[in-house]
This record gives C-alpha cells, sequence and structure tokens, in this order.
C-alpha cells in the first residue's frame, strides 16, 4: 500500500524533527536559529515529487541539514553578517538637523519597507536588498547567490514591483 504525500512527511517531521534540533543546536551560536533550519529541512523535502520514495530518509534528511547549513553560511559571507554593528536608536537623532517630522516619516517608510522585504520570497528578497540596498552589479548579485544573471534579473523585477505597490499602498491611507 502506498504512503500518502502527508503522511509521509508527518511521519518523518515526528521521528526525526528532535534530531534535526540537536544536529542544528550543535553547529550554530543562536539557539533561535534552530527551529527555522529544521523547517527549511522539511521545506526542501516537502517540495519534492514524492517524498515517500526517499529509500534512506535518515541519510537524505541529514545530507539535507548539511546543505541547509551550508546555504546559510554562504548567505552570510554574502551579507556579510558578521561585520555589522547595530546601531542604538537613540543615537540616530540625537545630532540631527533634519526636521522631526521628516524623521517620522523616513523612519516609517523604513518600517513598510522592512515589512514588505519580510514579506517576498528568500531569493527575491537577497536580490532586492543585494542589488538595491548594498549597490551591488547585477553579475555580482547573481554570482554571490550561485543564479544566472537573467534568474537576478527576474527576481529583481519581481521584487521591485511587490515593493512599488505596496508602498504605493501605503501612501494611499
Amino acid at each position: 500500500m502506498a504512503v500518502s504525500r502527508d503522511a509521509a512527511l508527518t511521519r518523518m517531521a515526528t521521528s526525526y524533527r528532535d534530531a534535526l534540533g540537536r544536529y542544528f543546536a550543535r553547529r550554530v551560536r543562536e539557539p533561535a536559529d534552530v527551529p527555522d533550519l529544521v523547517q527549511e529541512v522539511f521545506l526542501r523535502l516537502s517540495r519534492m515529487p514524492n517524498p515517500a520514495a526517499v529509500e534512506k530518509p535518515e541519510h537524505f534528511l541529514f545530507v539535507t541539514a548539511a546543505n541547509v547549513l551550508r546555504d546559510r553560511a554562504r548567505r552570510a559571507a554574502v551579507r556579510s553578517a558578521g561585520l555589522h554593528d547595530p546601531l542604538p536608536e537613540e543615537d540616530l537623532l540625537a545630532s540631527s538637523e533634519i526636521p522631526a517630522d521628516r524623521v517620522l516619516a523616513g523612519r516609517q517608510a523604513a518600517m513598510r519597507l522592512r515589512a514588505v522585504l519580510s514579506e517576498m520570497p528568500e531569493r527575491q528578497r537577497d536580490v532586492f536588498v543585494l542589488r538595491v540596498l548594498e549597490g551591488m552589479k547585477m553579475a555580482d548579485v547573481a554570482r554571490a547567490l550561485s543564479i544566472s544573471t537573467r534568474a537576478a534579473e527576474k527576481q529583481q523585477a519581481k521584487a521591485l514591483a511587490h515593493v512599488t505597490a505596496a508602498l504605493e499602498d501605503w501612501r494611499n491611507y
């Protein structure tokens, strides 16, 4: 009797969730990242046409987990995640000559942009941030994300359309 797709996913998630959590917990600094990493493994599994056909699920899941960690490290390297220091909120306006209403409008726009970016698929968001906010050339963005330049251009176009529509909706309120 064939196992249904959902049943296979549920069975694997139930059987391997804790083991994958321990695997990630030993390999990442931030414990809060562990559930997201476990979820990423099962997301990749769910994208398969027939997850029930995996002959060695434990092997498959832990190889996938290793790949998730590699992809995470690549993204962190591209973003230079460890090299940024957060700015304290109170220091942002300490010596500003910009009128308070403009500062408030800018903050609201930045919060809206952050919300819009969080709605985007990860690849789209990465392309947008690297190209528009970091100012990288499209070829460099494509190389950094290991995708073709054309794919990066398509992702940027989708991201720009999404951001433009969302910000226009926000302005109309």
